[in-house]
């Protein structure tokens, strides 16, 4: 049996004619309608926004990193202080990822063994051990609606080795993450890796459904690798995954990654993107991206989106310019709030159309508009 009584799952339609999957997440701090998009609240906060901003994207639940956090203001701060919903004065679930990409992120600054990660802070230089129990307790102190085990991820592509070590060690962490476990009102989301191998990835997937966890999430993507290569991988992944359990591809991405994540099944995401592109003059739009900076908008009185609801789009696209032209803090706070909202729109989109039975159509439909011909360079970094 593998489906959550603590975390229920409703899967309320599958499209006939992809494997996209429209459902619902019940968690102790609310209900996630998916797919969903998640928006990254790395160190407490979304970069730029208020958390009643970031609630007015149409975002239902935030992403928050147990690395970061542990190190500043630190976990026991927090669970002293409510916990992180209090904290941060948001109500809505929180998904807390587990330090298992500052593994890789970090590479030059930790050493890895069985027994877990030792790091360098990149705050002050003092050694800090993150162990698959130090994750779990940090999590449990943190107080989030879902936990992730620790995983080891590698850099893409990667010898076979390589993978092979990194997956079978990161099946046998999710192990202790489970054990170590005290809180049951905290779900925990094991991670499948592999690298680019399709076997191993589905020999990880089946350990990790035999360990037994509350929702499964496709790491060690969106690292370097082409996005045939990622799209390949979930092709292989999804499949084997339980119908009944969530699935969430970590650290995705660009809006088209999102739109074919679906149609393979996946439903959760989280990315930086939408901040840090927004931070640096570059809008998100249903017909592709547009860099506010560009000559062109100078004198346009239209809006970014005229059925967009956010912040930046109650002005136009020339007074935007302006912000970021004169270097105003407040252009990069408009395009951020444009671009999280213009995500949960598009989330919104898929679902209906799964709903609609034409989630084929609508990829198609998106395929052409989010790839279609733009000068605006999306930064790819998550």
């Amino acid at each position: 049996m593998t489906r959550s009584a603590n975390f229920p799952f409703d899967l309320l339609h599958a499209d006939s004619k992809t494997r996209a999957r429209r459902g619902r997440l019940h968690l102790p701090h609310g209900t996630v309608e998916t797919p969903a998009f998640m928006p990254v609240g790395t160190q407490g906060t979304v970069k730029g926004l208020t958390i009643d901003q970031v609630a007015s994207t149409g975002a239902e639940i935030l992403l928050g990193n147990t690395y970061h956090l542990a190190l500043r203001p630190t976990s026991e701060l927090i669970a002293d202080l409510g916990g992180l919903h209090r904290f941060i004065g948001w109500d809505k679930p929180i998904l807390t990822d587990s330090g298992g990409f500052q593994i890789f992120s970090l590479g030059d600054m930790n050493k890895v063994t069985e027994d877990g990660a030792t790091f360098k802070s990149h705050l002050n230089g003092a050694k800090i051990s993150l162990r698959p129990e130090d994750s779990v307790r940090i999590q449990e102190q943190l107080g989030s609606d879902i936990a992730m085990v620790l995983d080891h991820v590698i850099a893409l592509p990667a010898s076979n080795e390589a993978a092979l070590d990194a997956c079978d060690r990161s099946v046998r962490w999710a192990q202790r993450c489970k054990d170590a476990a005290v809180r049951n009102d905290q779900a925990m989301f094991a991670i499948v890796q592999g690298g680019l191998d399709e076997s191993l990835r589905i020999h990880c997937a089946e350990q990790l459904i035999n360990i037994g966890f509350d929702g499964y999430a496709v790491g060690g993507l969106s690292v370097g690798e082409p996005p045939p290569e990622m799209y390949r991988i979930l092709d292989a992944v999804c499949p084997v995954l339980p119908d009944d359990q969530p699935r969430y591809l970590m650290g995705v991405g660009r809006p088209i990654d999102l739109v074919e994540g679906v149609a393979r099944g996946i439903d959760m995401f989280d990315c930086v993107m939408p901040t840090r592109n927004g931070r640096n003059a570059l809008a998100f739009t249903a017909n592709g991206p547009l860099k506010m900076r560009n000559q062109v908008h100078t004198r346009d009185d239209s809006p970014i989106e005229a059925d967009c609801p956010c912040l930046a789009c109650k002005h136009s696209r020339s007074y935007i310019r302006h912000l970021f032209q004169a270097d105003e803090m407040l252009g990069p706070i408009l395009l951020s709030h444009h671009n999280l909202t213009f995500y949960q729109r598009l989330m919104g989109w898929a679902r209906k159309a799964i709903e609609e039975d034409r989630y084929e159509e609508f990829l198609v439909e998106q395929r052409s508009k989010l790839n279609g011909p733009s000068d605006a360079k999306v930064d790819l970094e998550s």
